[in-house]
């Protein structure tokens, strides 16, 4: 019997040498599967990167009929902050509730909110603006940045990452991007409601490799954010789980 032929792994990414992407692909790489070079033909496509070049590409391989994770469409949709909230609540999931938005520097402060950029992008606007003199700064700093307001949920300072793979959940504590000080991470691990909330936002936005940021709220878990692809890092077996998805996705 002749042994199938090795997989061809097109890469589309910000940042090729992630080490999401290079544990997964080292595992492939030695069990006889291969890299392919940019726009090369290839059996499955990772896509991590939002920018509209990569997102034309994994189209590309779309039509060319190849798999692509996450799909070019759940991708850029991700990307609006607006869509998230509104994809979540209609699939049931507790979400930040919004409180308006538009461009920044033509609303009015609505009392403590935190400000975030409607479109997610790299070091876009998350900011908490308490009081009004911090409304106006961030006002001069961003003046037309269409943005979104959300109500802040009471935490506790650490926001619950919670990232899954293929249908397996990773997880750790990282201190708020809102708090003072460097960064932080700490292990934990989410309970039954907040690993329900996590896998329940897979087929909800169509995504097989996401991150979804949880806070304590006053009646459980809420879901702030919802990224595809995130950047998993320092999580152990989070490689074996993308390699055994991206054969999955091969039907191997």
């Amino acid at each position: 019997m002749t042994p199938p032929r090795p997989l061809r792994i097109a890469l589309v990414a910000r940042e090729p040498g992630h080490p999401l992407l290079a544990g997964a692909l080292r595992l492939l790489e030695r069990d006889g599967h291969l890299t392919a070079g940019q726009d090369e033909p290839a059996d499955v496509v990772l896509l991590k990167a939002r920018d509209a070049r990569s997102l034309r590409r994994a189209e590309a391989y779309e039509r060319a009929g190849v798999p692509v994770l996450n799909s070019a469409a759940v991708t850029a949709r991700c990307q609006d902050r607006d869509w998230m909230e509104r994809t979540a609540r209609a699939a049931g999931l507790p979400f930040a509730p919004t409180l308006g938005g538009g461009v920044l520097a033509a609303l009015a402060w609505p009392g403590p909110v935190v400000v975030k950029s409607r479109y997610s992008r790299k070091d876009d606007l998350v900011a908490r603006a308490g009081t009004a003199a911090q409304w106006h700064a961030l006002a001069q700093a961003w003046p037309d940045e269409p943005v979104l307001l959300q109500r802040p949920v009471a935490g506790d300072g650490w926001d619950r990452k919670v990232w899954v793979v293929g249908g397996q959940v990773f997880a750790e504590q990282r201190r708020s991007e809102l708090e003072p000080g460097g960064p932080e991470r700490r292990p934990w691990a989410p309970d039954p409601q907040e690993r329900r909330i996590a896998l329940s936002a897979g087929a909800a936005f169509g995504l097989q490799v996401y991150g979804v940021d949880l806070l304590p709220g006053p009646d459980g878990p809420v879901a702030v954010d919802v990224n595809a692809f995130p950047g998993v890092r320092l999580q152990p077996g989070a490689p074996e789980a993308l390699a055994a998805l991206v054969l999955r996705t091969a039907g191997r």
